[in-house]
């Protein structure tokens, strides 16, 4: 999507911030390799799963997969990973207009951004082609540009003296918001509820859930927490649990902390006083501290992807941190470029890709070239599960392949 040029301005005063800075290859080389596995990670896992009872296999194809509720996997670390780096992102963005524009051009193109992005996520999950009670208000695009927007506009505002604070003040309202708010003692996931509707003989969720009067406070339990309960009463039309949304309205807070972690990571990248391996050795220790408070806080306040608990943002934002500084370390100071252009092509066009994977369904026209006696002849020449591998891969390189195809001919969505 092109972008418009902004007319110079008269010169505008504003608070010192980080000073322009050429791109990040290491930056977009890591946003590609995060889509390649939101692209094409659930069906590597299962294409590994079959490939037999090995422990390294087993282990690899346990990692591909979300727990169900507490705990961490690899596969749970790719959409914080994304929500980080958009932190990132934004300081080498709105760091190059305020000092040239002023804020309010900064804002302007910060909300427009947001804007577009939460408008994208609404018809992606099917817009207005269905009933209005079908439209999705919360999801992984919608969080993405919230928490970007959010991030951007205390960037543009507020010194990183006071995003500190903001950020410990998120987290810790979060854990307490879960700990001592008491919540009734009924719980809303699925089976359970019905099972419950079941027992009273009811059929409405709400009468059931407004007649209960105990209540219960300190649970992490899915579908008997206040972050659940909030989005069965205040979230309107579509919840994709039913009940309750993942990406719901209570947990977006955490989310915009992971974002914050990633803005203070670009920050830090963006000082002129430290030296590039200073600055690796840095993002490193700096996930090592990420990792050991998240693992330490999660040993009575539970690491959960779908709540998106604090010591959940801690975890993840260690894991991100130590990704960063190893791609940055490889790339960008080392020098060692050429291996990583595959995922340059994806980070610099991942909303495309995402929006295109979805349109085309790369993994399901791998499985039509394949699949079917290609696919059994491989299992019987190689072995067993190995034509589900080529298959996964297969959809992976279409991916490679289209990212290409529009990095040549300098096709970028941008919103």
């Amino acid at each position: 999507m092109a972008e418009t040029e902004l007319p110079a301005p008269e010169p505008v005063a504003v608070p010192a911030r980080p000073p322009q800075a050429s791109r990040l290859l290491s930056l977009d080389a890591l946003r590609g390799f995060d889509m390649f596995w939101i692209m094409g990670g659930e069906l590597l896992g299962g294409a590994l799963a079959g490939l037999g009872s090995g422990r390294l296999t087993r282990g690899l194809a346990k990692q591909l997969e979300h727990v169900e509720w507490e705990g961490f996997h690899f596969e749970d670390l790719i959409f914080p990973l994304f929500v980080f780096m958009a932190g990132v992102s934004l300081v080498f963005s709105l760091g190059k207009i305020i000092p040239r524009y002023g804020k309010d051009a900064a804002f302007a193109r910060l909300m427009k951004r947001t804007l577009l992005l939460y408008l994208v996520g609404i018809f992606y999950y099917g817009g207005f082609a269905g009933s209005f009670q079908d439209i999705r208000l919360l999801g992984v695009l919608q969080r993405i540009a919230l928490c970007y927007g959010a991030t951007g506009f205390l960037f543009i505002f507020f010194k990183p003296r006071t995003l500190i604070a903001v950020t410990a003040g998120i987290l810790v309202g979060y854990w307490a918001l879960l700990t001592f708010v008491p919540v009734r003692d009924i719980s809303l996931e699925k089976d359970a509820i019905k099972a419950s509707l079941q027992k009273a003989g009811e059929t409405d969720p709400h009468r059931l859930f407004n007649a209960t009067t105990t209540y219960v406070r300190g649970g992490y339990e899915e579908g008997r927490n206040v972050v659940n309960h909030f989005d069965f009463r205040f979230l309107p039309l579509r919840k994709w649990n039913g009940n309750y949304d993942p990406e719901g309205v209570l947990s977006t807070f955490p989310a915009v902390a992971s974002c914050l972690l990633g803005m203070f990571a670009g920050v830090f990248l963006c000082d002129p006083k430290r030296t590039p391996q200073q600055k690796a050795i840095g993002l490193a220790g700096a996930g090592l501290a990420l990792l050991a408070a998240g693992f330490g806080w999660g040993t009575f306040f539970p690491i959960i992807k779908k709540l998106w608990t604090s010591s959940f943002v801690l975890v993840a934002g260690g894991y991100s941190a130590l990704l960063l500084a190893t791609f940055y370390w490889i790339i960008d100071v080392r020098g060692w470029q050429r291996w990583c252009q595959p995922f340059v092509w994806v980070g610099l066009n991942p909303i495309a890709i995402y929006l295109l994977g979805e349109l085309v369904d790369f993994g399901q026209l791998a499985t039509r070239l394949t699949g079917g006696n290609l696919n059994a002849l491989l299992d019987r020449l190689v072995m067993k599960g190995f034509g589900g591998l080529v298959t996964a891969l297969l959809g992976l390189a279409f991916t490679f392949l289209l990212a290409r195809f529009l990095h040549r001919r300098k096709i970028y969505l941008r919103l």
